[in-house]
């Protein structure tokens, strides 16, 4: 069954408007590439996030969490991150990994957690710098994996060093519970979405950055950014009567905020002019 941009903006919004908890993540990612690029099956998607749940299911009665969370993914599915084509759009994109079995970290991800979340675990997230981890729950305390690197285990040592090598301040890279700070299912898929905006912009592609942003703007209704960054790629377009309706939706989510968009309106009005 394919899928219209009009019905995945249809999913989007209904998951948009729920709560964290329940939050679709797989169905919602799948959502996510067929608005990028509609018209698609995305039953191997589907395939592949029930044959996690199963092979993780087989596991764990013989392997802890992690242990069975990587092997199930990384070494049954051949899930693994993709070093060759990062700025590959199919990197990005649920329908095209459940092909290729390479991708980013954030979207290898959504995998780990669909499977992690059919069988019980407590899986969630990571958005650490520059990369999604997992944080898992096991009986010794929580520990962090990487999807990217066929779901090994990070020890707290790594973490430090890569946070040094990101940026953080060391007093920040010795804090393990600022770097093993869980995000929802939901932020995950907007980080995803935000990837994919910021190399939209990179490679010049306005018409696709304005997809990702709109994706997050109708993931989390309550922030008023993303419609910014959807003004932009509209007027970048030379959509400019969208460009002003997407600055009045930002400017009716936080009217206390808006001061980009006012500046934002005020020369988008000019270019009208």
């Amino acid at each position: 069954m394919t899928m219209t941009r009009g019905e995945a903006e249809a999913i989007l919004s209904e998951a948009g408007a729920g709560g964290d908890d329940g939050f679709p993540l797989l169905e919602a990612a799948i959502a996510c590439a067929e608005h990028d690029v509609p018209f698609r099956d995305a039953e191997p998607a589907r395939l592949l996030g029930r044959v996690a749940a199963e092979r993780l299911a087989e596991r764990l009665p013989v392997e802890s969490p992690d242990e069975a969370l990587a092997e199930s993914l990384s070494g049954d599915l051949r899930l693994n991150g993709d070093l060759l084509n990062h700025d590959d759009p199919a990197s990005t994109d649920l329908i095209d990994i459940a092909e290729s079995r390479r991708g980013l970290s954030a979207a290898l991800a959504i995998f780990y957690l669909h499977a992690a979340r059919a069988n019980g675990l407590n899986a969630r997230g990571v958005d650490f710098p520059g990369h999604v981890l997992l944080r898992v729950d096991t009986r010794d305390g929580p520990v962090a994996l990487d999807p990217f690197s066929q779901g090994r285990l990070v020890l707290p040592s790594e973490l430090s060093r890569r946070a040094l090598r990101a940026g953080l301040t060391p007093l920040a890279a010795d804090r393990l519970d600022l770097l093993m700070a869980p995000i929802s299912d939901r932020r995950l898929l907007i980080r995803l979405q935000n990837l994919i905006f910021v190399r939209a912009q990179r490679f010049g592609d306005p018409d696709g950055a304005e997809r990702a942003a709109l994706r997050s703007a109708l993931l989390d209704p309550e922030d008023h950014r993303p419609w910014l960054d959807v003004a932009a790629a509209r007027e970048a377009q030379g959509a400019l009567a969208g460009a002003l309706d997407a600055l009045a939706r930002a400017h009716a989510i936080d009217g206390t905020a808006s001061a980009r968009a006012e500046a934002a309106r005020k020369r988008v009005m000019l270019r009208l002019n």
